[in-house]
């Protein structure tokens, strides 16, 4: 009987199988391959995302006045002319939408301008929301590139700000982190310690919602995972190279542009999540209401605790106007999930936002093509399942409007 060599065959073996970084890299060149084409076919290179425009009764709800008001000031020659399809209906667009809500401010009707430019005034600070969690597909990203859009919709100046590496709300935004995105283009490139660092203005980037400004991420921002530590070690520690201060320094240098920035958080807390947190004024944390992910957000809060009590210890200042849990992925019909949700409502109470972002095969459908429930349409969904998400994504987010205006001080 032949002897089995062990250490030949395994010898044999290593020389056949690849290694874990050669395998693990074909497989991300063929996935981002893939997923360039397809992006290609939804999006042509020469394109870019553009949103829908909207019919006179959609635009007459956003402004806050009666579609006949709207087609009056049309037919008077009073602001933007819309385009009018072929069944005779106004369509607009958000940025004519917009100069309608400043014509009626000016004129102020027996209204407050504020009412329809709602700007933050003198006195009323920057509001900087935070949407975060430790575990992956809690729906922050989600989150975040609906509330970024729902604010521009009701006329506000809002930057989002991608702090992900993984960028899924640039992407979401209709920029592709791997193709659009060069070096130093992303907030890194404001919040670096050499000598290429960049001012956040020269990074930022319009997009095409009217009034919704971008700060890209990509890989690149992992950098400053890397590179924080060598600063933390450095002999100088002087307040202008304590990490945590670098985000919020870089948003001041363009405060007076913006009434709300909405900062996609890492799913870790790392020296990118921590300095996103302590430039923030709010925090939105995301659940998705099963005991697993309550766990991990357990621990997420615990960490955070511990990690945010060294910075205050360092100097740093934690000023927040609210923290709310938001229920996402929400399913009423679900015993489990309305148990849980029970139960957080019993132990946080009012910090958990009234309205939950209920699940909804409307936002799948949306993101199948990069869009949000807010640019795709009612007329290419399903009208009773678009209407019930809408609904909810409304809700939800006019809540957090609320909190804002409750931290400006302004009435309800």
């Amino acid at each position: 009987m032949k002897a089995y060599n062990v250490n030949s065959a395994a010898e044999r073996a290593r020389k056949v199988m690849p290694g874990v970084d050669e395998t693990i890299g074909a497989q991300a060149e063929m996935l981002s391959s893939q997923l360039q084409a397809m992006s290609e076919a939804l999006f042509p290179p020469s394109s870019k995302k553009i949103l829908r425009r909207f019919t006179s009764g959609e635009a007459a709800r956003l402004i806050g006045i009666s579609d006949s008001t709207l087609r009056k000031m049309t037919l008077a020659g009073e602001g933007p002319m819309p385009e009018t399809a072929g069944n005779g209906r106004r369509l607009y667009t958000l940025g004519q939408i917009n100069e309608v809500r400043r014509i009626l401010a000016g004129s102020t009707r027996g209204r407050e301008s504020i009412e329809f430019v709602p700007h933050r005034r003198a006195g009323e600070h920057l509001q900087v929301l935070a949407v975060t969690n430790f575990k992956g597909g809690s729906g922050k990203t989600t989150t975040s590139a609906h509330l970024a859009q729902y604010l521009a919709l009701q006329g506000y100046r809002v930057l989002a700000v991608d702090l992900d590496p993984q960028a899924s709300l640039s992407a979401l935004l209709g920029v592709m982190p791997e193709t659009d995105v060069l070096a130093n283009e992303t907030l890194y490139a404001a919040i670096r310690y050499d000598g290429a660092r960049r001012p956040l203005a020269e990074v930022i980037r319009p997009t095409y919602f009217d009034g919704l400004d971008l700060v890209p991420g990509n890989l690149e921002l992992m950098e400053f995972e890397h590179t924080t530590p060598k600063a933390l070690a450095a002999t100088d520690r002087s307040r202008g190279d304590l990490f945590f201060t670098r985000v919020a320094s870089a948003f001041d240098e363009v405060a007076d542009r913006y009434d709300v920035i909405i900062i996609d958080c890492p799913p870790q807390l790392g020296f990118l999540t921590l300095s996103g947190l302590c430039a923030a004024t709010a925090m939105i944390v995301t659940v998705h209401p099963q005991m697993l992910d309550i766990a991990s957000m357990s621990q997420f809060l615990l960490m955070t605790r511990d990690l945010l009590g060294v910075v205050r210890e360092a100097g740093g200042e934690l000023k927040y106007d609210f923290i709310r849990y938001l229920f996402t992925r929400f399913e009423p019909q679900d015993a489990p999930q309305t148990k849980v949700a029970a139960l957080l409502r019993n132990l946080f109470d009012d910090y958990v936002l009234t309205n939950p972002m209920v699940k909804s095969a409307a936002i799948s459908d949306a993101g199948l093509t990069k869009q949000t429930l807010y640019e795709i349409g009612r007329e290419n969904l399903t009208r009773s399942t678009y209407d019930r998400a809408m609904e909810a994504l409304d809700a939800v987010n006019a809540e957090i409007e609320g909190l804002i205006m409750a931290a400006w001080g302004r009435g309800q």
